[in-house]
């Protein structure tokens, strides 16, 4: 009998960990495969007490040398439901070429700064039991941030 027990004990171990190192692959099921040009970004988020509190800023853009002015490229970011599934994911599209303002920039070198797309930036809900997916041209880059509210809410005064 004991050693029966550990044989179960054995094989339910084992089995739960085969379970935990294949969620990922399992989580992207529903969503489609990325175009010719496009790269799937996932990005998986942590488990949270109270996720209401939490929201994800995605931004896009890319990096580039450039002078003193100010840059910045034109995309839209459209939001696309899997079909049967009904789980959001997103697609930029429309990425144009880089425009900047033109002050006159004597004696300065182009520097390595990240160039971004203003108009597709976007603040989405936090949920740490759905990836989120979003789907880029190859030579954009992906980056989000976590912003994070107190439990508490102000109240205002009346004047």
């Amino acid at each position: 009998m004991n050693k029966m027990t550990t044989l179960a004990l054995t094989l339910a171990l084992s089995s739960s960990f085969a379970m935990a190192a294949t969620p990922a692959k399992d989580m992207l099921k529903p969503y489609p495969k990325a175009q010719k040009g496009e790269v799937q970004h996932v990005i998986e988020l942590p488990q949270k007490s109270n996720e209401d509190n939490f929201k994800v800023e995605l931004q896009f853009g890319k990096t580039l040398k450039v002078d003193c002015n100010r840059h910045m490229m034109g995309g839209e970011l459209a939001t696309k439901t899997a079909e049967g599934w009904g789980y959001d994911y997103y697609v930029l599209g429309n990425v144009g070429a880089v425009a900047s303002t033109l002050m006159g920039c004597p004696n300065q070198e182009k520097t390595d700064k990240f160039v971004t797309i203003p108009s597709a930036n976007q603040l989405i809900r936090y949920n740490s039991k759905l990836p989120i997916v979003v789907y880029a041209p190859e030579d954009v880059e992906v980056q989000y941030r976590i912003w994070t509210a107190p439990d508490q809410y102000t109240t205002t005064k009346v004047k």
